[in-house]
Formats: structure tokens, sequence, C-alpha cells
């Protein structure tokens, strides 16, 4: 019943954030119930069976950094599963930890109260909706990251920014899933013309109650996105 649980919950990809925990125990009890006997069999009553459905959600959900083969500080092969986010390396001891990675999201609105909006020019997600952003550099705020990825997207300097909320997102990089902890803020630009580059194919202005969530392809920006027409709804409707 705990097997099936997690799995169809694991469905639900945004509750394996919450549930990361449960992976070392669901690998545990997988193991448990189908431990062989003495007899070298598998006892019917204990063996798993899930369907193929169940299965791959199972793949989906491997380890964070089942990639990672060899301890990066010995070399050593003995480099195994210390819990869901960790490896343990069973030579030198070193603790390897898959922890998000900072990114950004600026929040761009004009005069009219519309929000600038990008098409991504690059997978993952390509073609669909997004917003000005990316990966906070080595030794650089959160801050001085928006103002930067702004500009080489948009074109446009960043006068001002305010801090508003965080979601956590999966981002595909190279075959490899990358956690990233996106922050997202309001930015006040300079007046200027927009010009889409690096990232982006193509920058538009979308009235806010306009903008639909399911055009955007990456979970945080849909989300976010959720959280900005609710916000703007509820000023209105208080006046």
């Amino acid at each position: 019943m705990y097997y099936f649980f997690f799995t169809v919950s694991a469905y639900l990809k945004e509750n394996y954030q919450k549930q990361g925990s449960n992976y070392i125990k669901i690998i545990n009890l997988s193991k448990q119930l189908n431990k062989k006997g003495r007899n070298g069999r598998v006892a019917a009553k204990k063996k798993v069976s899930l369907p193929k459905l169940c299965q791959q959600i199972f793949i989906d959900m491997q380890h964070p950094l089942h990639l990672f083969h060899y301890c990066p500080k010995c070399g050593s092969s003995d480099f195994g599963i210390n819990d869901f986010k960790s490896k343990r390396c069973g030579n030198c001891g070193f603790v390897y930890y898959f922890n998000p990675l900072a990114a950004t999201v600026g929040i761009i609105t004009d005069s009219r109260g519309r929000v600038l909006v990008a098409r991504r020019a690059k997978e993952p997600a390509k073609g669909t909706l997004d917003l000005p952003g990316g990966f906070c550099d080595s030794y650089e705020t959160a801050e001085e990251g928006v103002r930067r990825e702004i500009e080489e997207e948009t074109g446009l300097r960043v006068k001002e920014t305010q801090y508003l909320f965080s979601i956590p997102n999966r981002y595909v990089y190279s075959g490899m899933e990358l956690h990233t902890m996106d922050l997202f803020f309001r930015c006040t630009v300079e007046e200027g013309h927009t010009t889409a580059a690096d990232d982006v194919a193509e920058l538009q202005w979308i009235a806010i109650e306009d903008l639909r969530s399911e055009d955007f392809g990456l979970h945080s920006i849909s989300k976010g996105i959720e959280m900005l027409k609710a916000a703007a709804k509820a000023q209105k409707a208080n006046g």
C-alpha cells in the first residue's frame, strides 16, 4: 500500500520535492519485498509488480545524482546513495549533496500594466512562453543576476528590483535534470527599446489578464503566472 501510494503521488510531478525523503524508504521497501528467500525464490505474496506506467514513474524519479558514478574527491567507484539528495564515498567518506541552483525571474511591466514576455529559443520548453531571467553566476547576488539576465535577453537596464517570491523547479540541461530555486523579482527598467537576444527568440508585451499559465513551458514560470494573476485580481477587487 505504501509503495502504491508513493508511485501514484510521484505521478504529480511537483510532489517529488515534498516527498523526496521517501525515495530511500521506497528503495529499501522494494528490496525487502522482493528479497529472495532461503530457497532462492521470491515469495509470491511479497513480490512487487507494478503497472508499466508506475514503473516508468519510478524510473523518472531516479536519484538526482544517478549519473555520478565516481567520488569527485578521490575518484573511487565506491560512491553510493546516502539519502534522497546525496551520495557518500565508501572510500574517503566524502558526502556530495545535490542542492538546488539559484535562478532569477524578472517581472517587468510597462505604463499600461502589460507584462514583458519572452519566447524560449532553446530547450527545454523551446517555443513556449517564458519570463526574462536565468541562472545566477558564482559570486553574484540574485539582484545582480536578474539585472544581468534581463539586459542580456532584452537589452533593457534594470533600475530597481523588488523580491516577490520563490518557486522550486526542475530544469533539464544536456540530459541531466537540474533542480533550481527560482527567485521572482519585480523589476523597474530604464526607458528603451527591447531586443530579443541570448536564449530569447521573441519579446512581446501582454496584458496580465490575457496571460495563460498553460502557454508557459517551465513549471515554475507557469505557477508564477498563476500567482501574479491571482494577486492582480485580488488588488482589482479591493480597489
